[in-house]
């Protein structure tokens, strides 16, 4: 992997997992430092975030994660909606029985890690549960918008994780699984559709506000 591409992936799973809160400023030297790496390959990975919806530049050269707003938030979960069931629905044609079983574990992982209270893993393991469905369609046009949404969602997903004790009360990954099992594509897309908004997808206006309160505190 180039220096160039580790930054950028770095970078990009710090903002997926809520390691870099909305509204929160940055420079290039100070991310530099910190990967302890020169500014060059930094300056790339911010410019291509930024090209994703991930970060602002802003007018002093510093760099911000986009604040979230109830409206923005409610945006980035219906279009997330919308081309996950999409993606979703596209996939069952194609997984096999071995990458259903690998959503398996991967799903046991997860569980695991909210046990123990592992923020970021589990936020990462729901990522790959969702990318190893969608990308078991070997037409990939739609990976690169879902994980655009998914960086512009992640850092409230970071806030809400500090703070929600329970975000999911019925495990839809194992209604996706048994609706895979029998290549049920509606069931698949329904379960997809729960997961998404009945997590912090169900969060109400006063909820999302109050979380965004917090996280400045």
């Amino acid at each position: 992997m180039t220096t160039h591409e580790y930054a950028h992936r770095r970078l990009r799973q710090a903002i997926m997992v809520g390691s870099i809160r909305p509204g929160e400023s940055l420079t290039i030297r100070g991310i530099a430092e910190a990967m302890e790496s020169s500014p060059t390959p930094v300056r790339e990975a911010l410019r291509r975030l930024s090209s994703e919806g991930a970060l602002k530049v802003l007018d002093n050269r510093r760099i911000m994660v986009p604040k979230m707003t109830a409206e923005r938030f409610g945006e980035l979960i219906a279009l997330r909606a919308v081309l996950e069931k999409h993606a979703a629905r596209r996939a069952v044609a194609h997984i096999t029985e071995r990458q259903i079983d690998r959503l398996v574990e991967i799903d046991k992982a997860q569980d695991e890690a909210i046990a123990r209270k592992d923020n970021a893993a589990a936020l990462l393991l729901n990522q790959e549960f969702h990318r190893t469905l969608y990308t078991a369609n070997p037409d990939q046009i739609i990976m690169p918008m879902v994980e655009s949404v998914w960086l512009q969602l992640g850092p409230f997903l970071g806030i809400a994780m500090e703070h929600v004790a329970q975000l999911y009360f019925v495990d839809r990954h194992q209604e996706a699984i048994a609706a895979l099992r029998k290549r049920d594509a509606d069931a698949v897309a329904e379960a997809i559709n729960a997961d998404i908004c009945e997590g912090i997808g169900g969060f109400e206006r006063a909820a999302i506000e109050n979380l965004l309160r917090l996280a400045r505190q």
